[in-house]
């Protein structure tokens, strides 16, 4: 493990950049610690975040004393403005990265706003997550870093100097200057890429998240917050597949120096699924008929064979290994890549599935299978594997539960299927759905409601609560005002509220497989609030709305997890879960989203 002193920010004080196919996170100090390149699922070349500076940075900053910084998002786009105050003066840092063409840029531009600031650039490439260093020669307008198959050229007029592995550049920049550098991923193989122009490619990118953020149909009291999560989404999402990830980091931990670490840069069936229904309710269609393409090729083949996990563009073997020569944010390791819940059964996939297949248009091309057939494939296989036991949502790597989330998803899944066949007279062996969605709701509301506690528990037979319980009224397995939907949020609120946030479960109860603890998963106090509004008690829901969204950081970003002891954030960075459950709830609270009843909830009047 490297002595060097750890380089990384705290996880509220970054921001991200992306073009819809990979991400870069840049600290308030100016510095790039993490990116990976070519797409999401890359080894990093900026990998500083989870180590030291020599894992890969690039800082671009006053060289004296910074008096003060304050950042933002440019109006409804994702280029982000660092402004810095010395004593000499002011500098603005426009730092974005362009829709992507044949390859993928960073743009940073530093803007004279006030006086004469002294900056200074270091650059510090570090290839396969921090561990190569590359060759790096000189070119005309920059240089140019190689090792095998990856190159990274930089371009400015800015003079740059090699000292020891890194390159720095000093340079003054007075009110109304600009200079700018571009740092563009290609192949070794080919040739440099040709030079960018800045301003046009600023002037475009801002053009590009305006269009697309101008789209969106809420209108509501959140805008604001809810623009954000929507733009974050998107900027999630890979889009030569229609693939959503759900985070651009690996192994921030969910608790400082544990062992909690995972790899999030790949596709969820079920984070993809809660993401394009969030985007469908805001009126973007186009991201719904893509993500169904992917699904269709990511799922191809026997329903037996479904996932959980997925890379970007549906492929299916996702090995977990340790990078050991990084220390960890914080020191917390192991920092894994890959993913090893790819190999895990969670029966609630296939109810987030089918249930986004219900709402998702056709797509008018050359995928021609229809949401229909995969809805009855699907199941039909699930009509065989209801009754077994799985891991559950939380991906557990203990032993296999019969969880009552994932039986309540197993429901959803055929009520869907068999709407969704009442309503086009679509194929499939219809009665028998209808007999396992019965059988299976009267068995959640036997072996999964404890009469005791007045609540829905995490297993059947079990004594615990479970987060995911939350969302049993949302899917409409029982109407809102059912005493038993009402008792489960009370009794969540009572029971596994800690200092305010609502916890996954008791880790310190249940075998989880893993040691250590973990902070609130904030997408569970994010259901609360949706459940608290559902239910009547619409204060005390708009009170604890408001306090979630004062968790995010000054620009709007959320990661999955919050320790409120040490009160910061944990946890991947920026998390989908996290802002699908914030746009959830402020559709909600504003009168724009209410649960589809389940058929199953007439069968009981």
């Amino acid at each position: 493990m490297s002595t060097k002193p750890l380089h990384g920010s705290l996880i509220e004080d970054y921001s991200m950049i992306g073009d819809c196919e990979t991400a870069a996170l840049v600290s308030r100090e100016g510095s790039i610690d993490w990116l990976c390149w070519p797409n999401f699922a890359s080894p990093a070349c900026f990998a500083a975040l989870l180590g030291t500076r020599d894992h890969g940075f690039w800082k671009i900053a006053p060289a004296g004393e910074v008096k003060a910084t304050r950042r933002q998002y440019r109006a409804h786009t994702l280029i982000v403005e660092t402004t810095f105050e010395t004593e000499e003066g002011e500098v603005c840092l426009i730092d974005f990265m362009p829709p992507r063409d044949e390859h993928s840029h960073v743009v940073r531009m530093v803007r004279g706003v006030r006086g004469s600031v002294a900056m200074q650039m270091d650059l510090t490439i570090r290839f396969d997550y921090g561990r190569t260093i590359p060759w790096v020669t000189s070119l005309e307008d920059g240089l140019r870093a190689v090792a095998g198959s990856d190159m990274v050229t930089l371009r400015t007029k800015a003079q740059l100097r090699g000292v020891g592995m890194s390159t720095l550049s000093e340079f003054t920049v007075n009110k109304g200057e600009t200079m700018s550098f571009t740092l563009t991923n290609s192949s070794s193989m080919a040739e440099a890429p040709p030079v960018l122009s800045a301003d046009t490619v600023l002037d475009e990118t801002e053009s590009f998240w305006k269009e697309w953020s101008g789209r969106s149909t809420y209108d509501g009291p959140y805008a604001q917050p809810v623009e954000r999560s929507l733009m974050t989404l998107k900027a999630l999402t890979y889009r030569p597949s229609g693939g959503i990830i759900a985070a651009v980091t690996t192994s921030l931990p969910e608790k400082i120096g544990g062992e909690r670490n995972w790899d999030y840069r790949y596709c969820w069936l079920r984070d993809t699924a809660f993401t394009l229904l969030v985007l469908m309710q805001a009126g973007y269609v186009d991201e719904a008929v893509e993500w169904r393409k992917w699904l269709l090729r990511a799922i191809a083949g026997a329903p037996e064979q479904v996932q959980t996990i997925y890379g970007i563009c549906g492929e299916r073997q996702i090995v977990e290994w340790e990078a050991k020569w990084l220390p960890g944010y914080e020191g917390s390791r192991p920092v894994r890549i890959g993913n090893a819940a790819v190999d895990q059964f969670q029966l609630d996939v296939f109810g987030e599935v089918v249930a986004a297949l219900y709402r998702t248009p056709e797509a008018g091309d050359d995928l021609r299978v229809s949401a229909t057939s995969v809805q009855a494939a699907l199941v039909n296989h699930l009509c065989k594997i209801w009754t077994e036991p799985d891991e559950g949502i939380w991906e557990t790597r203990g032993e296999p539960q019969h969880f009552t989330h994932s039986k309540v998803m197993a429901w959803l899944a055929l009520d869907r299927a068999i709407k969704h066949y009442e309503k086009f007279d679509g194929g499939g062996d219809v009665e028998r759905w209808r007999i396992n969605r019965d059988m299976i709701h009267d068995e959640v509301c036997e072996k999964g409601f404890d009469k005791e506690l007045n609540s829905f528990v995490q297993a059947y037979g079990s004594k615990e609560l479970d987060a995911s319980c939350l969302r049993i009224g949302l899917v409409g397995f029982l109407p809102m005002d059912d005493p038993r939907i009402v008792g489960t949020s009370e009794a969540i609120e009572k029971r596994l509220m800690k200092d305010g946030f609502v916890q996954r479960y008791d880790t310190g109860k249940m075998d989880d497989g893993l040691g250590s603890t973990e902070g609130a998963f904030l997408a569970c106090s994010f259901w609360l609030v949706t459940n608290l509004w559902l239910i009547g008690r619409k204060d005390d829901a708009k009170a604890m709305f408001d306090r979630l969204l004062a968790l995010q950081n000054d620009v709007g970003l959320l990661s999955e997890e919050y320790d409120a002891g040490e009160k910061r954030m944990v946890g991947n960075f920026p998390q989908a879960l996290s802002h699908i459950a914030l746009v959830h709830a402020a559709f909600a609270m504003s009168g724009l989203w209410k649960p589809e009843p389940g058929s199953t909830v007439e069968r009981l009047k």
